[in-house]
């Protein structure tokens, strides 16, 4: 008797809890799939005109829609590599003997504190007339311009923001993984004689691979889903270089009214980033050492 109060008990917890993700996510997820399938502005004095799967095979001839979603991949994959390398770097920094690791820490987890708007407008001023001054001073124009006016350095510039802002979350995660590893595991290297290479090839990243798992899933499904900082940094431009994939749907909708065919776009998109993400954890944890 007791046991079935304590399941009504859990289920009356978290009964609101399911009723928010289902208002919020479910029910709003299988209305997009509907809207998928019809031809609509979005405005309810419209009628909707059914297409069926018109909408879905039109993507394959949308040639903006294909060159944002490979701007979206090479994003995601120069981040994924500067996120975790850095959020890796930061969290071996700050847990080795360093007299101001408290310090460091809180400089680095810093930027991730800050919303992603507000981020991309300082960025905006530091690449425009921050990089300016610098060049003016340094004489080095070439490199110390405005990066987000050219197509070539926008992509990059976006990638930097981006990795400031994050790798410092992805540091804590990594902080964490190391301080699960026991010390006698490492004394008993260091006492047969590995260095500190070694140490760390052999032993500290064979068993952060759980804390890898999950700082690539996050950064994988972070990077995909960008918004904010790509709407304030460059909003898309010069000429399209930088409308990564969650902004040319929102212009589809939004801008363009193209409600039913923007939903197909969104659910495409959904289906690729947890495609890739489930592969992602499936590979990596294959890769974990149990203690």
């Amino acid at each position: 008797m007791s046991k079935h109060r304590n399941k009504l008990w859990y289920l009356l917890f978290v009964l609101p809890l399911f009723i928010i993700f289902a208002t919020v996510v479910l029910i709003p997820f299988f209305i997009g799939i509907f809207y998928s399938f019809f031809e609509w502005d979005g405005f309810s004095a419209n009628p909707m005109v059914y297409v069926g799967l018109d909408n879905y095979i039109e993507l394959i001839d949308d040639g903006r829609f294909v060159n944002s979603a490979w701007l979206t991949l090479e994003f995601t994959i120069l981040s994924l590599v500067l996120v975790n390398v850095l959020g890796l770097g930061f969290a071996l920094l700050v847990t080795s003997a360093f007299k101001s690791a408290n310090f460091a820490r809180t400089m680095f987890f810093m930027p991730n504190l800050i919303g992603g708007l507000i981020l991309g407008y300082i960025w905006q001023f530091i690449f425009s007339d921050g990089f300016r001054i610098i060049g003016d001073l340094t004489g080095n124009e070439e490199v110390f311009r405005n990066w987000l006016t050219d197509r070539d350095l926008a992509m990059y510039a976006l990638v930097i923001v981006f990795s400031w802002q994050m790798a410092g979350y992805m540091m804590i995660i990594y902080i964490a993984g190391i301080q699960s590893i026991p010390g006698e595991v490492m004394e008993a290297a260091e006492i047969d004689g590995a260095n500190y290479w070694q140490r760390l090839k052999n032993i500290v990243m064979p068993l952060l691979m759980p804390a890898l798992t999950i700082s690539l899933f996050l950064t994988l499904s972070f990077s995909f889903k960008i918004y904010d900082v790509n709407l304030s940094l460059t909003a898309g431009g010069p000429a399209n270089s930088t409308e990564l994939l969650a902004m040319h749907i929102y212009n589809e909708i939004f801008g363009y009214n193209n409600y039913g065919y923007g939903q197909a776009k969104a659910i495409i998109f959904f289906i690729v980033i947890a495609a890739i993400t489930l592969v992602q954890v499936y590979m990596t944890k294959k890769r974990e050492v149990e203690m």
